[in-house]
Order: structure tokens, then C-alpha cells, then sequence
């Protein structure tokens, strides 16, 4: 399949995405974990490119087409807490006491 990689690099909606590249999807899903789903291919977009210098333009438009099915299985499979993609997951809240913080003496 031939994709026109101008086109490519002008999408930004998660909708874009999965119609440019012909994928089905849930749109149940996608307003649920957009910003992940988008997230987590952007990171294997930054994958791709770093290990993959030498691949065309054609060839790297097929792997980012596995890569946005990848990102969205695992958003069917898995929770945003779960896969924690974003900062705000990552930082423990403060002047929080979680109870396996707590002894009983």
C-alpha cells in the first residue's frame, strides 16, 4: 500500500490517524484514550526514526501503521494509570499518606 507521507506529517487528530492508514477502530476507545493512544505512537514513531535512519519514507509509513495498531491494542488491553505515559502518573502526590505508609504501633 502506498502512502503519501506529506499528507502523514499534516494529521493530528487520533481519528486522522487510524482513517489515513485504514485501520478500524472503536470510537468508544479513541474518546477514552486518545491522548494516550497518541502518546504512546508518538513514542514509537521516535523509535522507529532512531533505529531506523535508513528506511524511505514508503517503508516507514508501513512500520508507524503497526505501530498505531500497537498503541491502540494496548489501550484495549490496558488502563492510562497502568501504562502511566504522562508526568502527572509518574509523580507521587505530596502530603499524601498511603496506608502501606502507615504502622500501627
Amino acid at each position: 500500500m502506498s502512502w503519501d507521507y506529506e499528507k502523514f506529517v499534516q494529521l493530528s487528530d487520533a481519528e486522522e490517524y487510524f482513517e489515513f492508514f485504514q485501520l478500524p477502530y472503536d470510537q468508544k476507545v479513541i474518546n477514552v484514550n486518545r491522548l494516550h493512544i497518541l502518546k504512546k505512537f508518538s513514542e514509537f514513531i521516535q523509535q522507529i526514526d532512531e533505529n531506523n535512519p535508513e528506511l524511505s519514507n514508503s517503508e516507514k509509513l508501513s512500520i508507524y501503521r503497526d505501530a498505531l495498531e500497537q498503541a491502540y491494542q494496548i489501550f484495549l488491553e490496558s488502563t492510562p494509570l497502568e501504562q502511566k505515559l504522562f508526568k502527572v502518573f509518574k509523580q507521587k502526590p505530596k502530603n499524601v499518606i498511603t496506608l502501606t505508609e502507615l504502622s500501627s504501633d
